[in-house]
């Protein structure tokens, strides 16, 4: 039986569109959202209702708690899917609100999810940073932030979405390290939430190391992530396209599992699989047009790190 861990919370939420689309305001700078030329805009908002449905069942059955809310689009709010990015939890009873780079992006937080981790989980504080919005100072969640709750690191790639004074104000607030860096893609692109290109588990840590600028701040990574015992899956530019860095390590009550998305598994090299299964089973979910928008699952995941009532 696999160890419970805190790096791998065993409940999250999970935000089920009614009016899914691509976000045109969000577009500029995130350079993995595409395009759907294929179906109406009806369709693919129904295929994505679909795939974050069949989503939920197949963690509910690997054994993980979901707490499912609906976005029925009185709001628009077409990146509500990805919850990550507007608050975050943490051990001892802490919640985080974020400030968020995209106008329609502010209006995904929702006090009814906050009333919700209040009323099942033990939460003694909830620090709400959204004021910083006014001062034009951004920071979204995990998806900016890729925290190692093992060693008490905030991984944090540059970007719009990613304010150093946010991320300093987070960290001392939550006693984590701070580890900001540049990192670009294959076309010279920074790369927009740090999520997508790691994903740091218990025993393993997926990074896209070649995508980070500095190589003296990459040795630093690489020997950080390695020293608390870690296997080192190195990701590859194509690799992290294809989503294998937006994964996310739970825990079932017996096992911790990989979830990551269909498209990301089929990335991965036998040997990346074998490091990675060393550890934790992999459980791959088909979220195709919920990718158009930009993200994988585990943007779609909000980790709940709260102790139960």
């Amino acid at each position: 039986m696999a160890s419970k861990s805190i790096q791998a919370p065993g409940s999250v939420v999970i935000i089920r569109p009614h009016r899914f689309h691509p976000n045109p305001e969000t577009a500029s700078d995130n350079a993995f959202q595409r395009i759907d030329t294929k179906r109406t805009t009806r369709q693919a908002a129904e295929d994505a209702y679909r795939e974050v449905s069949e989503a939920a069942v197949k963690l509910e059955k690997s054994g993980i708690l979901v707490h499912i809310f609906e976005d029925h689009g009185e709001k628009e709010t077409p990146d509500s899917v990805f919850p990550n990015n507007w608050f975050s939890t943490h051990p001892g009873g802490h919640v985080a609100v974020y400030p968020m780079y995209s106008p329609s992006r502010r209006r995904e937080r929702r006090y009814d999810i906050l009333e919700m981790l209040k009323a099942e989980y033990r939460v003694q504080d909830i620090i709400d940073y959204s004021c910083l919005e006014y001062d034009g100072l951004f920071l979204e969640g995990t998806g900016a932030m890729v925290l190692d709750h093992i060693d008490r690191v905030a991984y944090t790639a540059r970007s719009n979405r990613a304010n150093a004074i946010a991320l300093e104000r987070f960290c001392t607030h939550f006693n984590f390290e701070p580890m900001a860096f540049d990192a670009t893609d294959t076309n010279g692109h920074l790369v927009y939430h740090t999520n997508v290109m790691m994903c740091i588990g218990t025993d393993f840590a997926m990074v896209g190391f070649d995508m980070i600028n500095d190589k003296a701040r990459r040795d630093e990574i690489y020997s950080r992530l390695q020293g608390v015992g870690r296997d080192m899956v190195e990701l590859s530019n194509h690799q992290i396209e294809e989503f294998a860095g937006n994964a996310i390590e739970l825990f079932t009550g017996t096992r911790r599992i990989l979830v990551i998305s269909s498209r990301a598994v089929a990335a991965l090299t036998p040997g990346q699989k074998k490091t990675i299964e060393k550890s934790v089973e992999i459980v791959p979910i088909s979220i195709p047009t919920i990718e158009l928008a930009g993200g994988s699952i585990r943007c779609m995941l909000a980790g709940i790190h709260l102790s139960r009532r």
